[in-house]
């Protein structure tokens, strides 16, 4: 079965077609996203949360909107396979959680070192013992050093258009590494709300794999030529500097990156009332839950912004040190109990003693906007009145 789809280009399908109001998971967010993203391939394995839009973009296939798709045998072959489709010029899609993204793990650095524009959807779920399939972002913590760029989606909303975002970042000749689109599982996966979409009869320009800049295999380019494996396995002066020599092309890539996630995602952060003394600084759901917290503040005549952070490879430093600037206490409340996104920030800024680290919750616990507020209350009774309110 074939569908009639024109193709437009990326700016156009995600900013100037015409958008309809669809009531959907952001399982189904996910399954959008590819039916019009004109995608090659794309391998499957389940597991919970995020078998369920895998499953949808099965039906694509069986719909005709994709050109191949399967079922492979577990996480790593799933990523190994679509790096190989990549690898042959292919436009390619897939997506994993929680444990499904540690068994994987070898391969994202893969992908990143042979830049391959792969884009994978995470539903970020609880990893560790007691076993939990609930909602919360630890795995991206042991992401952030494999290469890949990473984005962080609020609500279905963002995660419909960051997936189409990253086709139109990554096939940018000048940057072509993976991306990673994360969501919390469950609190975006399965929640149903008001997303905006244009018209299903509308798909990205097709992939051209002739501006890669790692030539695809073929007969002429084959395998041996293109990876080199004889001379980096070697211990010697010339394997270690071309090794290195490309790890910092893979760290100037992402760089690039930036001007494109400007053009497609808006920017990496986005500021609500940023003249405040106090700033909240969150990605993901919790963004979601810190908006809620700003809006109970100001009813107690607590004045408060938030910094929504929507790249978080690259890290916008430059960004939130600017915005950060002036505020007194800055308070970042995550979904993981290591605290990855307050190293970053505190990395990021000046006298980061005004960080609070915090709240976090994980293990499938929620984050109401109330303990978001007693920690701001907290920090200001340390203050001793010296922030304005």
């Amino acid at each position: 079965m074939s569908n009639e789809q024109k193709s437009v280009g990326a700016y156009n399908l995600l900013f100037e077609a015409e958008r309809e109001r669809a009531f959907i998971t952001g399982s189904e967010a996910v399954s959008e996203a590819v039916k019009r993203a004109n995608i090659d391939m794309a391998i499957a394995y389940p597991i919970t949360p995020q078998s369920e839009s895998m499953h949808l973009v099965g039906d694509l296939y069986a719909q005709g909107y994709l050109k191949d798709y399967y079922r492979a045998e577990n996480e790593f072959a799933v990523m190994a396979a679509i790096h190989g489709a990549a690898l042959g010029g292919g436009r390619v899609f897939t997506a994993t959680s929680g444990p499904g993204t540690l068994r994987a793990m070898e391969m994202f650095p893969v992908w990143a070192g042979s830049r391959q524009p792969v884009v994978c959807a995470f539903m970020c779920r609880g990893v560790a013992l007691p076993p939990s399939i609930q909602p919360e972002n630890i795995e991206m913590a042991f992401l952030l050093d494999t290469g890949m760029l990473m984005f962080h989606a609020e609500n279905a909303q963002d995660y419909f258009d960051m997936i189409l975002a990253a086709y139109a970042i990554t096939e940018q000749p000048e940057v072509h590494l993976p991306v990673g689109v994360f969501a919390d599982g469950f609190f975006v996966t399965h929640t149903r709300e008001v997303v905006m979409l244009p018209p299903d009869n509308l798909k990205l320009d097709s992939y051209n794999s002739d501006y890669s800049p790692v030539p695809p295999f073929d007969m002429e380019n084959p395998p041996a030529r293109v990876t080199r494996d004889p001379l980096l396995n070697k211990s010697n002066f010339v394997s270690y500097a071309a090794s290195a020599s490309w790890h910092q092309e893979v760290l100037a890539a992402a760089e690039r990156s930036r001007k494109y996630i400007d053009r497609f995602l808006g920017g990496s952060i986005e500021i609500e009332n940023g003249d405040a003394d106090i700033l909240i600084i969150a990605s993901g759901t919790a963004v979601s839950q810190s908006r809620e917290a700003v809006k109970a503040m100001k009813l107690e005549g607590i004045d408060a912004g938030l910094i929504k952070v929507k790249s978080v490879r690259p890290f916008p430093e430059k960004e939130i040190a600017a915005a950060t600037a002036n505020a007194s206490i800055i308070l970042v409340p995550e979904f993981n109990a290591g605290g990855w996104l307050c190293r970053e920030v505190k990395a990021a800024i000046d006298n980061n003693s005004r960080v609070v680290a915090g709240p976090r919750v994980f293990g499938g616990m929620p984050m109401p906007g109330e303990i978001i507020v007693d920690e701001v209350k907290k920090a200001l009774a340390k203050s001793g009145g010296a922030v304005k309110r």
